[in-house]
């Protein structure tokens, strides 16, 4: 009895010991971070964002957040690509506060052009801000509870990967990887370029002639500079590293590609004759109608974002001039609205207009959400020079890179000449900069810009529709019968139906409906000072409304009689659904 009492004793005291072990790691483990404001400082879901991720870490940190956030996120697949890859999709919101689609809605996406990939990493990183935040923040456990996130981090899954583990330009491969016979030979991808050092980068190639426009700067010997229209020069260029593998005298000119998946949507579409870039027809890039059945199957999105890679900009359409009617004055309004207060707190970036301040787009991904399904819809173009150096930012130009280069990678976005002995052009020199600096950002820029362009994201998503229902009042018309005026409200700027939505009736009318007591008459009241009603005859326990507009409000009246308790219930397909009870 004795041994047991000990046993016992001994047991309990390394227990307890034991658990004293744990609670003081824990705390050691607490005391040793000190809570960042705005930021998840302990996250389930562990991830650095100064670095990219191929489609395999993709895929583990998509699925890590199902586990971590069960009740918050789910992974699907959408579609194929056309190599054959996964086009997932995270459904973001809080599923304890009803059905997802029965939300107002917003769809992300990133890296439609297969170089843009922090598009994938900024994507991400919202879906990460918003679950690890959820039940911290007060307004993002309200967000998730009124509204859906669709966040499709690649929607270009097979050149993501080949960007990044293949050596590229910065600006290869643009498309997807569909092989395309590019010069016209009756062969398809048979001179595409050539990594001649090996270093996983295409850079430049350069050689001495007495006919060369320039010269190696004496103060920086990696700058090749133009001379003078009167002055000799002792290199040219020689464009990107490569050789002529099919004997035609070019170099490079039938590689991966080209079409341009950012031209292939189906509105304003035009052949390639016109717009350089489109393929066979509207939709017949796989990724893209992967997305648009996904988007024609979820009514609910009334908000869009996608990432582009460089620039600095907000960008909403038209994307071409002819379409300018398309975009109506009150909804233009909204844009301008979000956009300028993202200008706000975007350093370095502009809200512009794709045809006007850029160039003509037609068949773009801008202009089909938007012209085709009435969903307000921006553009971001992410890295911009100004995060470099703020003051005095140029646009990539090449002196500014060079100081980038010297004073902030200290090197590494550089490859410095070096010879080599081309078997077409003789001895050469091969350098200039690597494929993930200029147009991408550097690691250490990243997790700011991709919270900064998140929260423009969540703006956006913020003011989707909600809708409620208020002002309640009700009137003895005598005989048994009473009068019911209630007040739908809008409480933010987007409206149910955008102006493009209702032009081309996309989806079907509000419906405000009252039950509980007969209902003799209904009325949209048109206004109440003078009481000017708009009558129901059909249904009219059933009103159909045509629009709640954004931070406006509707009255509907109903002319009934028995039954003291009611309801008021509203179904929007953008807007949600709101109730009141008697």
């Amino acid at each position: 009895m004795k041994i047991k009492n000990w046993i016992y004793t001994a047991a309990l005291g390394a227990a307890i010991s034991f658990a004293g072990i744990i609670e003081s790691t824990a705390q050691v483990a607490k005391d040793r971070y000190f809570r960042a404001i705005g930021t998840p400082h302990n996250p389930k879901v562990q991830v650095s964002w100064n670095r990219y991720h191929t489609n395999l870490a993709l895929e583990e940190i998509m699925k890590d957040m199902v586990k971590q956030h069960p009740n918050l996120v789910r992974l699907e697949s959408i579609g194929k690509s056309y190599q054959g890859n996964d086009i997932w999709v995270l459904t973001v919101t809080d599923f304890s506060a009803g059905k997802p689609e029965d939300k107002p809605a917003m769809w992300i996406d990133g890296n439609i052009h297969s170089n843009e990939i922090q598009g994938t990493e900024f994507t991400l990183y919202t879906a990460w801000y918003l679950t690890e935040m959820y039940g911290d923040l007060d307004f993002i456990t309200e967000l998730l509870r009124d509204k859906t996130f669709y966040i499709a981090p690649t929607i270009n899954p097979d050149a993501h990967d080949y960007f990044i583990k293949e050596a590229n330009t910065q600006n290869s491969p643009r498309s997807g990887m569909i092989v395309l016979d590019n010069d016209g030979d009756g062969l398809a991808g048979e001179d595409p370029f050539n990594d001649l050092n090996g270093d996983g980068h295409i850079t430049m190639m350069i050689r001495k002639s007495p006919t060369g426009r320039f010269i190696k700067d004496k103060m920086d010997p990696r700058k090749l500079i133009p001379v003078a229209a009167d002055q000799q020069g002792e290199y040219e260029m020689l464009g990107y590293e490569g050789y002529d593998m099919d004997g035609d005298g070019e170099v490079n000119e039938d590689g991966i590609g080209y079409y341009d998946p950012n031209r292939d949507w189906a509105w304003n579409w035009q052949p390639d004759y016109i717009q350089r870039g489109a393929w066979k027809y509207p939709f017949s890039v796989p990724e893209n109608r992967a997305v648009m059945e996904f988007v024609m199957k979820h009514p609910n999105i009334a908000a869009a974002q996608s990432y582009h890679n460089y620039g600095g900009m907000i960008l909403r359409g038209p994307g071409a001039e002819e379409d300018l009617n398309t975009y109506n004055a009150s909804d233009i309004r909204v844009y301008d609205a979000i956009a300028k207060k993202g200008e706000e707190f975007m350093p370095g970036y502009r809200y512009l207009v794709v045809y006007k301040d850029l160039y003509s787009v037609f068949g773009g991904q801008l202009d089909w959400f938007y012209g085709g399904r009435g969903i307000f819809t921006y553009s971001n173009e992410l890295m911009t020079s100004y995060l470099y150096f703020h003051q005095n930012a140029g646009r990539g130009n090449q002196d500014e890179q060079m100081k980038v280069d010297t004073y902030l990678t200290f090197g590494d976005a550089f490859v410095n000449w070096e010879e080599y002995d081309h078997p077409q052009y003789g001895r050469i020199e091969i350098g200039g900069f690597k494929k993930n600096f200029g147009r991408l950002h550097p690691g250490f820029l990243m997790e700011q810009d991709a919270h900064r362009n998140s929260a423009f994201t969540i703006l956006h998503g913020y003011h989707t529709p909600k809708l409620s229902v208020s002002d309640v009042k009700e009137k003895d018309l005598g005989g048994g019968l009473r009068e019911i005026t209630a007040t739908i409200y809008n409480e933010r700027l987007i409206p149910t139906h955008s102006s493009q939505d209702l032009k081309y009736k996309i989806e079907r009318p509000n419906y405000v409906s009252i039950s509980g007591v007969n209902v003799i008459a209904g009325f949209v009241v048109e206004n109440e000072d003078f009481n000017k009603l708009k009558e129901q005859k059909v249904n009219p326990e059933k009103l159909e409304v045509d629009n709640f507009p954004g931070m406006g409000a509707v009255k509907v009246r109903w002319v009934v009689s028995g039954g003291r308790n009611y309801s008021i219930d509203v179904d929007s397909v953008k807007g949600g659904k709101a109730s009141w009870k008697k």
